[in-house]
């Protein structure tokens, strides 16, 4: 299980981005499909990060929503 974050980026795509490891960022044109891109960009992040013989680092999060 990972944490991800999704939020409107530029031209109207969406951003997905998975903080628990570093770098993996997606987008989709809708939501739907940048949760898709995520997943897969998630499976292959930790697949590159098992052949290279590197440490897949935990999850460990913690969300809040603050109102400001």
């Amino acid at each position: 299980m990972r944490e991800v974050i999704i939020y409107p980026g530029e031209d109207n795509f969406w951003v997905a981005e998975c903080p628990g490891l570093p770098g993996c960022i997606s987008q989709g044109e809708t939501k739907e499909k940048a949760i898709i891109n995520i997943k897969e960009a998630i499976n292959l992040y930790i697949e590159t990060l098992k052949e290279d013989n590197l440490p897949v680092p935990e999850e460990k999060f913690s969300t809040m929503v603050l109102a400001v």
